[in-house]
């Protein structure tokens, strides 16, 4: 889960990461307030989960209160590379000498975390570390040990830092290390982070990822979703612990296992390609327990889906035995009623597949058809899409 700028900066706070004040604003008068109560030069700052906000018109200096209501009210709505702004930060001005880089992210390839920093910050750092490699520190963090003193020394000379911000970055450093093993990111940037001319450190922008496999342990997280701008069918989904993504297309998927949805993605959009280009519409794994609960809230989240056309369920049979599968999805029809209105493509294979096949023909219910291979429930739920666009 991405955080907005503000929400990293009160988690920065909270660890004792130095930061400057902020308040989030939803409406052109509660941002005068806030730029009232700051108190001098503050900054309107658009809160969009998207770089180039500055380019966009998203972030503006105002010198008074008044200033910051009229920012407000231009950015309020402002469409940011496809993201609306919902709210603005209200932050204190800085007095900025130098700008600096750092950051620690996942590096999954090597099974490390990775620190990267620089004395070249407020820039684009994709573009500073492929023009200038040499001015982009990267220095491996071992999970076991993180940033202790010495890593953060590592690092601080690795980038060059000058002997008289050492032992404040340092510091900053090994807090906002705090911060990614404290709260379970994946990646906790600052950019810039900077000296003010009275030489202090702050960070000054924010951006933290925080590992969504960890919430168990972060209940306070979910306090932090974007409800504004989250899709409501993947909201349903997600309420009903569902591993959903909506797409755009026609053809809802319903399957067991990740690697069979992702090969089932695949097969219906070639089987498209012959019936009008139709496309998949999400990604939904329901996993190992495919019973009557579970498949009746995956096919009320995809059948709510007003692009669906048509849907394919794909499993095989492991562990949850075929039949049990289809009693789940003969229920499921039950459980929706009216609501099941959409034809449904069935393959099922693996363990006990004669009784699934057989429990689903006696069945009869007349929205559902069954396949004998994946290629073919992909071509007839790609026709069926079609015929019903």
């Amino acid at each position: 889960m991405d955080l907005f700028e503000y929400q990293a900066r009160d988690m920065f706070e909270a660890h004792g990461v130095p930061v400057l004040a902020g308040i989030v604003a939803e409406t052109p008068e509660d941002a005068k307030a806030a730029a009232e109560k700051i108190g001098g030069v503050t900054v309107v700052k658009a809160q969009v989960k998207v770089g180039g906000r500055g380019k966009a018109g998203g972030v503006k200096v105002a010198k008074t209160a008044d200033e910051a209501f009229d920012h407000a009210s231009a950015i309020l709505g402002m469409d940011i590379k496809g993201h609306t702004v919902h709210k603005v930060m209200i932050a204190q001005g800085a007095d900025i000498a130098e700008e600096f880089y750092f950051s620690i992210l996942l590096d999954r390839a090597n099974r490390e975390y990775l620190a990267m920093c620089s004395v070249e910050g407020g820039v684009e750092i994709e573009q500073l570390a492929v023009e200038r490699p040499e001015a982009l520190a990267k220095v491996s963090v071992d999970p076991q040990v993180g940033i202790d003193r010495a890593k953060a020394e590592e690092i601080v000379d690795a980038a060059g830092f000058p002997a008289e911000l050492r032992e404040p970055v340092i510091e900053t450093i090994q807090k906002l290390w705090d911060v990614f093993a404290a709260e379970d990111a994946t990646l906790v940037e600052v950019n810039p982070l900077v000296k003010t001319g009275d030489g202090r450190i702050l960070a000054l922008d924010g951006k933290v990822t925080l590992d969504e496999n960890a919430g168990f342990r972060h209940p306070e997280h979910e306090a932090l979703s974007d409800k504004a701008s989250e899709d409501p069918l993947e909201a349903k989904a997600k309420a009903n612990d569902l591993n959903y993504v909506k797409l755009d297309g026609e053809v809802g998927i319903i399957g067991n296992g990740a690697g069979l949805v992702m090969s089932t993605l695949d097969v219906v959009a070639y089987a498209g390609e012959k019936h009008g280009e139709v496309k998949p519409a999400n990604f939904l794994d329901i996993g190992g327990g495919a019973s009557a609960e579970v498949m009746a809230a995956g096919l009320d989240v995809i059948l709510n889906d007003p692009q669906v056309k048509s849907v394919f369920v794909n499993v095989f049979g492991g562990i949850t035995a075929c039949d049990a599968v289809a009693n789940g999805i003969v229920k499921a029809l039950e459980i929706l009623g009216d609501k099941a209105s959409k034809p449904l493509v069935v393959r099922l294979d693996g363990n006990n597949v004669e009784a699934g096949r057989q429990i689903l023909a006696d069945a009869g219910h007349p929205l559902v058809t069954q396949a004998e291979t994946m290629d073919a429930g992909a071509d007839k739920a790609a026709e069926l899409a079609y015929a019903a666009k």
